[in-house]
């Protein structure tokens, strides 16, 4: 505010008093919603000499009002004492509370007080004012003598900050008034003015967080018996205050245009290392790297939520900080600025939950009689108690992701399980999916960057599918983070440190890769320290009526019809097939033949084609009597030839190959490219 400004919008309100054609919005030094509520506020015919004390409502409809807002009073009374004796509010101040349509709920100060029972502000009772300004823009607002339209008003200066309820309303205001120095352009009062805006900015954000926490416990408590709810509702002030100023575990911190401290809650000290006494001579850029992008934003009143790393002595740890400037009602200029830090630990934690998989499985439901699994489940589980590395081996379909799922709850429950297939993902794609990547780092790239798949792991489970199809490129890299447990975000400049356990898993012979040089030999035995080893179904037989009879009632109970008879010979079919798409493939068998057995037994002819027409050998024997030599045991082989039986059964037609074979439309293709099969 200079004196040029001061008085142009003094010579400004005089001519607008007297009934002039002035037009205040055509004004230089008049901001334009002061403006529009000065005209505004004569077209409601509002009187500016009238006494801005003048009651407008009865005292029992005010006594209503107040015990309408008997909650909202309690819970700003506390924190309006707290901020009591910060070295802003010295002499002469006045905190008001009032409700949306302006009636005054509560006041607190030194000033001298004035009569506020039944006493209303708003732009139809005294025009132009702070209360009016800040709800109708939903933000800060802050007007200083003559910008007010009751001539009364001109000897303070008053600051608002609205009070926003959890749909994004604003249903209160908070308005802290001064009287107006003599010379309101001087640089120090200037300084003044800011700190002002910022601490009842503050003191809003307080309330706000305290609604929320109150909303909170309130369901909470809804689920307690009634001496519960008596209990939870005489929470001390103590603790309501220390839940308030800790704004939960956020810290927050308010600094003005050249980055100067100038409020911070006990959390943001606590990030800082800071002591109270330092607030106001510590300046937020110390704690910033050189590229720091912060203060350019603040500069250019840019509201935005960016990755920052904060340096405290010798430490350095990520924060995601969200920028919220405050800007200056008259010109428009960046006064403070609140940014809001949270460990970036903490937010990836968060989308962990929310992205990583469901993990619903534990070594309880691992359906099976044989003695060989029943084996390979107790070793699992012995190997989930251990730190290491776990390398899944078996066939598709034969259960894996359960087994990884079994693990992960039988030690880390509690943390993220992040599954990623590496089959699945496209080659250009995989780097920055695993490993995540910096704001800017390529095209598309999301300007704040993003955490990969191996961060998200954090504190949980990482299980890497079909671990032989990944890049060799990439494969050093993750064995470098499997072996410093740190990870480089593509296109980042520092380690972050990443604490999981690595469970990966294939169907290929990874030996056989390394020695053909198609997978790393130190990544291969890293991953293999301790292996499981899931035996195919038809290595099982026993447990194939077993499983068969549990898919059938497990879908029939989902979709709440009555369970179906097996015949004797259907169930013989079935506990004769090889199965080569093992678990899975048995699983889609039965939800087919659950649907098209009729008069509820399933037959025979009710099991899908591929069964009844033995497209895939049978037995052992069979398999040797057509081929000649002992290549054709080979897994990779016996699973090529069946999909050629597939794709020629189903005339080359892949929904129904697919089918077939009990397999996903995405793992046909692959295999059809993976075996060069012509189609």
């Amino acid at each position: 505010m200079t004196k040029e400004r001061w008085e142009g919008i003094l010579e400004c309100k005089k001519r607008f008093l007297q009934n002039t054609d002035e037009d205040p919005l055509a004004n230089p030094y008049m901001s334009k919603e002061v403006a529009a509520s000065w005209i505004r506020s004569r077209k409601m015919g509002i009187n500016p000499f009238i006494k801005a004390t003048e009651p407008h409502l009865t005292l029992e409809e005010h006594r209503k009002i107040l015990e309408h807002n008997r909650e909202l009073i309690n819970i700003v009374r506390p924190i309006i004492n707290t901020f009591k004796d910060m070295a802003v509010l010295t002499s002469g101040y006045v905190l008001y509370l009032c409700e949306k349509n302006g009636a005054f709920l509560l006041q607190e100060g030194e000033m001298m007080r004035i009569p506020t029972d039944g006493l209303i502000w708003n732009e139809n009772t005294v025009g132009t004012n702070v209360h009016s300004l800040s709800m109708r823009l939903k933000r800060p607002v802050q007007l200083m003598g003559p910008e007010h339209y009751l001539v009364a008003l001109e000897n303070i200066i008053a600051s608002a900050a609205p009070i926003m309820d959890e749909k994004g309303e604003a249903i209160a205001t908070l308005i802290l008034s001064q009287p107006l120095v003599e010379k309101p352009w001087e640089k120090g009062f200037e300084n003044w003015r800011t700190h002002t805006l910022a601490l009842i900015t503050s003191i809003a954000a307080a309330v706000e967080a305290q609604m929320k926490l109150n909303k909170s416990n309130l369901k909470l408590q809804e689920s307690y018996d009634d001496l519960r709810k008596v209990n939870d509702n005489l929470m001390t002030a103590h603790n309501t205050l220390e839940a308030t100023l800790a704004f939960i575990d956020e810290g927050i911190i308010t600094v003005d245009y050249e980055g100067k401290i100038v409020h911070t809650n006990q959390e943001g000290l606590r990030i800082l290392n800071m002591k109270p006494d330092e607030i106001g001579t510590r300046n937020i850029q110390e704690f910033l790297g050189k590229h720091s992008k912060v203060m350019s934003l603040v500069h250019k009143g840019k509201q935005m939520d960016i990755e920052e790393t904060i340096f405290v002595k010798n430490d350095e740890q990520p924060y995601m900080i969200n920028i919220r400037p405050i800007l200056n009602q008259s010109s428009k200029d960046v006064d403070v600025a609140v940014l809001r830090l949270n460990h970036t630990e903490k937010i990836n934690a968060m989308v962990a939950k929310r992205s990583g998989s469901i993990v619903k499985y534990r070594f309880e439901d691992i359906i099976g009689q044989d003695p060989g699994l029943k084996k390979v489940v107790d070793l699992a589980r012995r190997f989930a108690h251990s730190p290491e590395n776990i390398l899944l081996i078996g066939e598709s379909g034969s259960g894996k992701e359960l087994f990884a799922q079994a693990i992960h709850n039988e030690n880390r429950p509690h943390g993220p399980f992040i599954a990623v297939n590496c089959a699945a993902l496209p080659r250009e794609l995989i780097e920055s999916e695993l490993f995540g990547y910096e704001g800017g780092s390529f095209t598309g790239a999301d300007r704040s960057g993003r955490p990969g798949k191996i961060e998200l792991a954090h504190g949980g489970t990482l299980f890497l599918d079909e671990i032989g199809d990944m890049p060799l490129e990439l494969q050093a890299i993750l064995l470098r983070t499997i072996e410093d447990k740190q990870v480089m975000r593509v296109g980042g400049r520092r380690y972050i440190k990443v604490d999981f356990r690595l469970i990966a898993a294939t169907n290929k012979n990874l030996y056989k890769m390394v020695k053909e040089n198609q997978f790393r030999e130190d990544l291969y035995f890293r991953l293999s320290v301790l292996t499981v080893n899931i035996p195919p179904l038809r290595a099982r037989k026993g447990d194939i009526e077993i499983l068969s009879k549990y898919f059938i009632e497990k879908y029939c109970r989902k979709q709440g019809w009555k369970v179906p008879v097996i015949s004797p010979a259907a169930q013989a079919k079935i506990n004769e097939y090889e199965w080569p798409g093992n678990v899975r493939q048995l699983q889609n068998a039965m939800i087919y033949a659950v649907i098209t057995a009729q008069n509820g037994i399933i037959t025979a002819e009710d099991l899908p084609a591929y069964i009844n027409a033995d497209i895939i050998p049978t037995k052992v024997e069979d398999m040797m009597d057509n081929y000649n030599d002992d290549s054709a045991l080979r897994l990779d082989n016996i699973e090529k030839n069946a999909i050629k039986a597939a794709m020629l059964k189903a005339e080359n037609h892949i929904p129904a190959a697919a089918e077939i074979l009990g397999i996903s439309k995405s793992t046909l293709y692959r295999k059809l490219k993976e075996y060069e099969i012509q189609y």
